[in-house]
């Protein structure tokens, strides 16, 4: 049985990787953080014209007609290249909710918009510092409308459309779609701990929402699924560009006429870290054939390729700073960027600990 993808997905991959070298590199990453942009404008028009935006979108409504094996491989490496552009928050979890829970004509009218990239999705579902969504979402849906605040919203700053999770009259969940172009809408800026992906509070008066279909706690679930399997393919490039960063590093630093690289300590702390990355790798591969072929292993196999991506990317982000010793606390050098990227993505759909916390109830729940 082979587990790899095939040679076309591969080129895909290739192609993509030289067009984020040329287009995205480091340097480009640096301007975008340290100025007041909210994302890299022409990146995100250069992705929707390579059909990116729209990778999983059939082409009857303007996507590129792929599938959830080249999203994944799309996702590593806009990961790998911290690219600073709302891939995730837009793909992965705005496009997903309309593929899931669309209506008709719901999806005639906003996956163009989508998958051209003139909409920019984000997914409100905090209210507050603590945890990913709301236990009980103040957020009101009633009468059609918006009412309430939710924060902190990842890529909620450069954001134009947002998928909502609030309650409606009767108590329940829903999950609703609303134009933060619209009145009634606000939309603050925060401070985020990586700027490239810009956080903020979506704050609704009556703003017009229109609901997905289906039960709202049953679409959540569904949809993070999905999302944590694509999440964690960006992690996973994000660790592995972090590995060949720190070795690179490792080969090229000479302490007492060698390259640390040959110091027993530093070859077991990068084969450690090399481990970590394969084991997430294997896992995220376990994901990506799931959500293929949306087998009923999709739940556990989410929980395994997000807990491994998360921790092999915050293992690799730490680990490489440490490896470059003090010159890797400095601005000047890249490490901090990939360690702010890890710790943004690893709260981006809930803690590793929920993630640990829902494996455990579905092994119990199979036992």
């Amino acid at each position: 049985m082979n587990f790899d993808f095939d040679e076309d997905q591969r080129l895909l991959q290739k192609t993509a990787r030289d067009f984020l070298e040329q287009r995205a590199p480091l340097s480009r990453v640096r301007e975008i953080f340290e100025s007041d942009a909210l994302l890299d404008a022409d990146l995100w028009s250069g992705v929707a014209e390579m059909g990116w935006t729209g990778a999983a979108i059939p082409e009857s409504h303007g996507g590129a007609g792929f599938g959830y094996l080249e999203l994944a491989l799309l996702a590593e490496e806009t990961g790998r290249a911290l690219a600073p552009i709302p891939f995730g928050s837009s793909v992965y979890l705005v496009t997903e909710a309309l593929r899931l829970a669309g209506s008709d004509e719901q999806q005639r009218r906003w996956l163009p918009e989508l998958a051209a990239g003139r909409r920019i999705g984000a997914f409100a579902a905090a209210e507050g510092p603590g945890g990913h969504v709301a236990a009980e979402p103040g957020v009101e849906w009633r009468d059609g409308a918006l009412h309430g605040a939710k924060e902190p919203v990842l890529d909620g700053a450069a954001a134009n459309l947002a998928l909502v999770l609030a309650r409606d009259p009767s108590g329940g969940r829903v999950l609703v779609l609303a134009d933060l172009q619209a009145n009634g809408a606000k939309n603050e800026p925060l401070e985020s701990l990586d700027p490239s992906r810009p956080l903020a509070r979506l704050v609704f008066e009556g703003t017009r929402a229109e609901r997905l279909q289906g039960d709202g706690a049953a679409l959540l679930a569904r949809l993070e699924d999905r999302a944590a399997i694509l999440f964690a393919f960006e992690q996973l490039g994000g660790a592995q560009r972090c590995l060949e960063e720190a070795i690179a590093f490792a080969r090229s630093r000479y302490a007492f006429g060698r390259p640390i690289a040959s110091f027993q300590a530093v070859k077991h702390q990068l084969a450690d870290l090399y481990t970590a990355v394969e084991l997430a790798r294997s896992n995220c591969y376990y994901g990506a054939w799931a959500l293929h072929a949306q087998s009923d292993e999709l739940p556990a196999a989410a929980c395994l390729a997000r807990i491994s991506a998360t921790e092999a990317f915050e293992a690799c982000s730490q680990e490489s700073l440490h490896l470059h010793g003090g010159v890797g606390f400095t601005w000047e050098y890249d490490c901090h960027l990939f360690l702010r990227r890890s710790k943004l993505l690893s709260l981006a759909l809930g803690s590793t600990g929920r993630w640990k916390d829902r494996l455990v109830a579905l092994l119990d729940e199979a036992a």
